[in-house]
């Protein structure tokens, strides 16, 4: 079965300049960074960084984690995991941090990347933005913002792809290469 396009380019960008404007109004008093999840949440967030930057005159700190280390599983998976820069070059206390990722599926990975941020300080608050929340959280992690909610089955996969990395933008939904994992 063929993979699915549920967000096209001009669908992503018009879902970010949402998100931009969210945010915004939602912290008036301007004291946000964004923090982008690498690799592709890193990507947006740049997207978004731009955006904010656009509504607020100014541009408000970005940095980018990579919770490569910090993951629950890291002892049970296979191979090593692919490092990426983690850049939080400004102070994170009294700031409200948003962090932003392409799917939320289980929170793990947003955990993680909170337990990151809170080496490098405390934040006064901390929101997710996530371009897209497919379900299944095993964690009680809620996006502040959010593109589009995806009902899947754990047997789907949610592929994102960005101009950055991919060469081009688009969302999908099709059958998961993995086998599904057993309960525990």
């Amino acid at each position: 079965m063929p993979a699915t396009v549920v967000l096209d380019h001009d669908d992503m960008r018009r879902t970010l300049v949402r998100i931009a404007h969210e945010i915004i109004e939602k912290n008036p008093d301007g004291t946000i960074a964004l923090v982008g999840i690498q690799r592709r949440g890193a990507v947006l967030a740049q997207r978004l960084h731009t955006l904010t930057g656009e509504l607020l005159d100014t541009a408000v700190p970005l940095g980018f984690v990579d919770i490569s280390f910090y993951r629950d599983d890291l002892a049970s998976r296979p191979s090593a995991p692919i490092v990426h820069a983690t850049q939080l070059e400004f102070p994170v206390d009294e700031r409200t941090v948003v962090i932003v990722d392409d799917v939320l599926y289980t929170g793990r990975t947003v955990r993680a990347a909170i337990d990151e941020i809170f080496d490098y300080g405390r934040p006064e608050r901390v929101q997710l933005a996530a371009l897209i929340d497919r379900g299944h959280h095993e964690l009680p992690i809620r996006p502040d913002y959010v593109g589009k909610n995806l009902p899947t089955s754990q047997d789907q996969r949610v592929n994102v792809s960005v101009k950055e990395v991919d060469g081009y933008d688009e969302v999908t939904i099709g059958p998961s290469p993995e086998p599904r994992r057993a309960a525990a």
